[in-house]
């Protein structure tokens, strides 16, 4: 937290050193979450129910300049959260808690403060483009969780791992009544292991390819969109009662879909529908735990959201088969997010109930089912 007043402060600074063409804004939001978690019988004892405390802090900071240059930054706790993916000693971690922290023994815990997003470009009116550590809304659009985490997509993994954020160019522009965006992003960063069995040479990074169009018909906005690998990139496993492990390695999977809402009276229904496969052989290499596998699955995931006033409420359907070994792997997923807000000036206070289901059906051994409830209750203050 000292860090982050000493970061404010400093752009405070700025602000006041910068030329009259120049504004620099400032917000952001505090909060504390107290968090109880419950899991089904068979894992209650390797993770018990239990209580957690947890804290965020988030600092906004956005700069508009003449000539339509633009810069903006989320500074939040960067603390990775589980091991990422690679060979042995491997020491790459994958994301973070979603800017929360989990009060420890003794208060003893760290809040690592760090540019969580930090981007500039320029905005022409019509058209625009922008470097950096991008936002991805990937709460409200599951496109990255089904690609990234195709065993287990739901409760919003790339927001609380992967920080909602990726690395890359954007560069958007109106087409017709609607907004063209084409992302170019990094998932991995590998070029430092390169070896001649990865067969991509000095371009052996994750590349991604994110494009979207989103226009309104009536009162219906439509958002059809396209995430594909440009090389190969790891996909992840979260379960409901450990930490997350790679899925597949190096590999070009492919997902593709569209969101949807439309307004009802006074409130908003959403839908939501994407397909992603993987297919192929993770490469030859020392980078991979799993080189030379074969690599062979598909699924989809299905929402439908609703919003009316201060409550917000979703539900997530997932189906993916697995085919990559001799035996067939069918994992079904399901999610309900339900919260209320209730606002008291700048303060708000939001009930939230969290609930996911899994099931791992292989027709060999017995379907193993697991269950996880988190019930919580945010206050927040904006400022």
């Amino acid at each position: 937290m000292k860090r982050m007043l000493s970061l404010a402060a400093m752009f405070a600074v700025l602000s006041y050193a910068s030329p009259a063409s120049a504004e620099l804004k400032f917000g952001g939001d505090v909060s504390v979450r107290v968090r109880d978690e419950v899991f089904d019988s068979k894992h209650q004892s390797t993770a018990p129910d239990n209580l957690y405390y947890q804290y965020r802090a988030r600092l906004n900071v956005a700069g508009d300049f003449e000539g339509g240059y633009l810069f903006r930054a989320l500074i939040s706790n960067e603390a990775p959260s589980f091991s990422g993916s690679g060979g042995a000693g491997t020491t790459a971690k994958i994301g973070g808690g979603g800017g929360w922290q989990t009060v420890g023994y003794g208060n003893t815990e760290l809040y690592t403060i760090g540019f969580s997003q930090l981007y500039f470009g320029r905005n022409y009116g019509d058209s625009h483009y922008l470097l950096g550590r991008l936002p991805l809304n990937s709460t409200n659009n599951p496109v990255f969780d089904i690609h990234l985490y195709p065993k287990n997509p739901l409760d919003i993994p790339a927001t609380t791992f992967n920080n909602d954020r990726l690395f890359g160019v954007n560069y958007g522009t109106k087409i017709g009544s609607g907004d063209l965006n084409a992302v170019i992003g990094v998932f991995d960063n590998l070029s430092r292991n390169d070896t001649s069995g990865t067969g991509d040479g000095t371009l052996n990074d994750g590349y991604v390819l994110v494009l979207n169009y989103k226009t309104t018909i009536g009162d219906v906005t439509i958002e059809p969109q396209v995430l594909t690998a440009l090389n190969q990139h790891d996909t992840v496993t979260q379960t409901t009662y450990s930490a997350g492990d790679v899925f597949h390695q190096g590999i070009r999977p492919f997902t593709f879909g569209t969101n949807v809402s439309v307004p009802v009276g006074n409130a908003k229904l959403g839908f939501s529908g994407f397909r992603t496969s993987g297919h192929g052989t993770t490469p030859s290499s020392a980078n991979y735990a799993t080189a030379s596998a074969n690599v062979d699955y598909s699924g989809y995931l299905f929402r439908i959201k609703g919003e009316y006033g201060p409550f917000v409420a979703w539900y997530d359907y997932n189906k993916t088969t697995d085919k990559s070994t001799s035996t067939t792997h069918e994992y079904t997923n399901n999610f309900i997010w339900a919260q209320y807000k209730i606002p008291a000036g700048k303060l708000s206070i939001q009930p939230t109930v969290r609930y996911l289901t899994t099931s791992d059906h292989s027709g060999v051994a017995a379907d193993v089912n697991t269950s996880r409830l988190r019930s919580e209750l945010w206050a927040t203050l904006t400022f």
